[in-house]
């Protein structure tokens, strides 16, 4: 059974910082791409950063760029999002992403999410 799981979401003040993390079980961690995607009240979901299954290449988006690191733990199996200098507008539900394309079919798995609310 496939499960991503993901935690250290909440509530913190502009500037602040917050560390995401996303446990990973039921398929093979480390042949699938990992991502993490967010969706804000009335937007469309949208990626915000990815890592390669080795980690040995990541992409952000430009919002993100220079503040957010995706980083993953292939032995715990694991992918995390530090998150830093955060702004109101990172506000959102933030949701892990595995995916793998193989055999010409492409397996795809969701977390839950988990709320990030930057507020003074």
């Amino acid at each position: 059974q496939v499960q991503l799981v993901e935690s250290g979401g909440g509530l913190v003040q502009p500037g602040g910082s917050l560390r995401l993390s996303c446990a990973a079980s039921g398929f093979t961690f480390n042949t699938y791409a990992m991502s993490w995607y967010r969706q804000a009240p009335g937007k469309e979901r949208e990626l915000v950063a990815v890592s390669t299954s080795t980690g040995g290449s990541t992409n952000y988006a430009d919002s993100v760029k220079g503040r957010f690191t995706i980083s993953r733990d292939n032995v715990k199996n694991t992918v995390y999002l530090q998150m830093n200098s955060l702004k109101p507008e990172d506000t959102a539900v933030y949701y892990c992403n595995a995916e793998n394309s193989r055999y010409g079919l492409t397996f795809r798995y969701w977390g839950q999410g988990t709320q990030v609310t930057v507020s003074s």
